[in-house]
């Protein structure tokens, strides 16, 4: 196997997914992570269509289960807490016969982690500068040495600091969607137990999510907005622009959710983006997740892209004996039409954050009325789904790391 050593920056789901693959392939893979260890907050996220068929090839599904949010539906209430109109999600998979598993991204990547025995960690760091010839990456990190590695792998987001050193600016790849999003850590007393309790003014919401699996509930907040100028990892600055928006909000639980969300220390705040780019690869540098095609959190498609991206990744390269030329090629070829459906996001932004009060009533008119639940059953069936089916790549038997787990 040629490009046997290969550097992912990024320890979430497309990272660990493209780790776990690579090492059944023969590579050696090693994870760079920003953070001091796993990050594991973040919302609900949706695995369904061809990520549980990866799931089920990685042996991890029947734990996916286990862990599922167990939420029942949506509901919009009004000022004082009372409910206004509902979307019963459950009922909608239950008369679908829909496979699909709601998760918690925490749980996600730590099953993923789990799995991925065979895998270097390198905690705490980050790329710096890349460097690339006719033979492989040098890599400066922010703390540790220098390191050659035959190819370098994007995982780290929508911000991805590898898609920045390798390929230009994010202003050139990122399209704002006119919002941003927030979610922290909520008293789960403040909503009903396995619903998503949601209360609107026009162009924003604020929300409750309550898992019935985890006793930890969120808080969410939505706002349209243009593009502000902010250091998405200024916490200090996203925090002030989050209470500068909600902080006159005396409706419903509101003031009680913001000051939950504030006061966790790994609050999310970032705008609704989605990234689009003509390759996904450079050379020896190639991207994968949301780094590269990002459909933004209202699309309900990340983690599908990046169990599916991932796989599809690891065994193009495997496919191609590590020639990298080949891999990224057949991995772009094979993913991007699934890509182009996944962001046509629909009408999810406008039913979520109407953008006036009359756009509130026909919403809420729609949910009454079963429309929305009729609208999400169709979804169900015609939502964009991969035209070709997963294949069954090659497996390699895994190397014998001379680093399992090692971390810095």
């Amino acid at each position: 196997m040629r490009n046997e050593q290969v550097l992912i920056s990024g320890a979430s789901i497309a990272g660990q997914t493209l780790a776990y693959w690579l090492v059944r392939h023969g590579f050696r893979p090693t994870i760079v992570e920003r953070a001091a260890g796993l990050r594991v907050g973040g919302q609900g996220v949706d695995v369904r269509d061809q990520a549980i068929e990866v799931a089920e090839r990685m042996g991890i599904m029947s734990q996916l289960r286990s862990a599922a949010a167990d939420v029942t539906g949506m509901q919009f209430v009004n000022v004082t807490g009372d409910p206004i109109a509902r979307v019963d999600t459950q009922k909608i998979k239950d008369k679908y016969d829909s496979a699909e598993v709601e998760i918690m991204r925490g749980d996600l990547v730590r099953i993923l982690h789990d799995s991925n025995a065979g895998v270097e960690y390198l905690f705490g760091d980050s790329i710096q500068a890349l460097d690339q010839d006719d033979d492989g990456v040098t890599v400066t990190f922010e703390h540790g040495p220098r390191r050659r590695f035959d190819l370098v792998i994007g995982a780290d987001g929508l911000h991805s600091t590898v898609r920045r050193l390798a390929f230009g600016p994010e202003r050139d790849f990122v399209r704002h969607l006119d919002h941003y999003f927030a979610f922290g850590n909520a008293d789960a007393a403040l909503g009903p137990d396995r619903w998503v309790t949601v209360y609107n003014t026009p162009g924003a919401m604020s929300g409750i999510y309550r898992s019935g699996n985890h006793a930890q509930a969120k808080a969410y907040f939505m706002f349209r907005s243009p593009l502000l100028d902010l250091d998405p990892r200024d916490a200090a600055a996203a925090r002030a622009v989050l209470a500068d928006r909600f902080g006159n909000e005396s409706a419903w639980n509101v003031p009680a959710l913001l000051d939950g969300a504030l006061a966790d220390p790994e609050l999310y705040f970032d705008s609704l983006g989605q990234v689009h780019m003509t390759s996904w690869s450079a050379g020896r540098i190639a991207l994968v997740g949301d780094a590269a095609y990002c459909a933004s959190p209202v699309s309900g498609a990340g983690a599908e892209l990046a169990l599916v991206g991932a796989y599809r990744l690891a065994g193009a390269l495997a496919a191609a004996n590590g020639e990298h030329h080949q891999g990224f090629h057949d991995y772009e070829q094979s993913h991007r039409a699934l890509v182009d459906r996944k962001q046509q996001i629909g009408p999810n932004l406008r039913l979520m954050v109407p953008k006036t009060r009359p756009g509130m009533a026909i919403r809420n008119a729609l949910t009454r009325l079963s429309v929305l639940e009729s609208m999400a059953g169709m979804e169900r069936i015609m939502a964009p789904k991969a035209s070709d089916p997963l294949p069954d790549y090659p497996r390699t038997q895994p190397l014998s790391p001379s680093t399992i787990g090692c971390s810095r």
